[in-house]
């Protein structure tokens, strides 16, 4: 009983910690725009700098009752076209944008179209000069760009028609053959999915993807039923090539700082790192 007691306040903290953290980036916001610069009146009587909470309630076209409630650090059902207005009333940059939705735990509306597009060209020129499998996927785990190393590794994936994992793991009778233990690879893939993926399991791509994999495999319905979750830790990964024969490797994530919509995949060779090892 303590432990879950224990558990239950520290979530309900983090909670509380959140909407504050939310209500003080919008006060900030809200008192760095100017009045005049915006053609408003600067009138007589603003003891605050910026512009006040009607002025920008009335801007998003929300109730002043909301927008101050939200600021407030209340526990207010924000939704994420309600947040677009307030991100563009407060004329807030895509970085701020971001953080906006990140802190009210959102999925922008923009993200769609931004997941669309194809990745920065520096990024693939960093991709290249990776020697080792590298791969970038996106939030539903469409592979945006990869290396040479990983289209050859992944056969029948990024050397494909589709890009999406979970399409491939669960569909693509050759991962069957090449993920080594393919049953239990499959349900902790979905379950690191399930898991980067919780702050918009409502996102109709999302919703979309999950049904559509519903239907086409039984297997992956089970598991999806099974609500598992996994945080992605990396750590050992094998294959059966077709024609390497049965490959090692380590693998290693990163989330850019650039664009969260995007993570950075890379696999290292196991002989490779014992051999720097050795030599170290």
């Amino acid at each position: 009983m303590a432990d879950y007691t224990g558990t239950k306040i520290t979530t309900i903290d983090r909670s509380v910690r959140q909407q504050r953290t939310l209500g003080a980036f919008l006060r900030a916001h809200r008192a760095r725009l100017s009045p005049a610069g915006l053609g408003l009146p600067a009138g007589q009587r603003r003891r605050t700098p910026g512009l006040r909470r009607e002025e920008v309630a009335q801007r998003c076209g929300l109730s002043v009752t909301w927008y101050t409630w939200l600021e407030q650090g209340r526990d207010v059902a924000a939704s994420p076209q309600a947040l677009a207005a307030v991100a563009q009333a407060l004329q807030l940059t895509p970085a701020e944008r971001a953080y906006l939705f990140q802190i009210a735990g959102r999925v922008d509306p923009l993200a769609n179209g931004e997941s669309a597009v194809n990745v920065p060209p520096v990024l693939a020129d960093a991709l290249a000069s990776i020697s080792g499998p590298a791969y970038v996927l996106d939030r539903l785990w469409n592979a945006r760009a990869c290396n040479e190393a990983a289209r050859l590794l992944f056969v029948g994936w990024l050397d494909g028609d589709d890009p999406n994992l979970l399409r491939y793991v669960f569909l693509n009778p050759v991962a069957r053959r090449v993920i080594p233990d393919w049953n239990a690879r499959a349900r902790r893939v979905l379950a690191e999915f399930r898991a980067e993926s919780s702050r918009h399991l409502d996102d109709p791509a999302l919703v979309a993807l999950a049904d559509d994999l519903r239907a086409r495999s039984d297997f992956f319905a089970r598991c999806w039923d099974e609500h598992e979750v996994v945080v992605p830790q990396g750590g050992e990964r094998t294959f059966e090539h077709p024609r390497e024969g049965r490959l090692a490797y380590e693998q290693i994530a990163f989330t850019l700082a650039s664009r969260v919509d995007l993570k950075l995949v890379m696999l290292i060779g196991r002989s490779r790192r014992a051999s720097r090892r050795s030599r170290g």
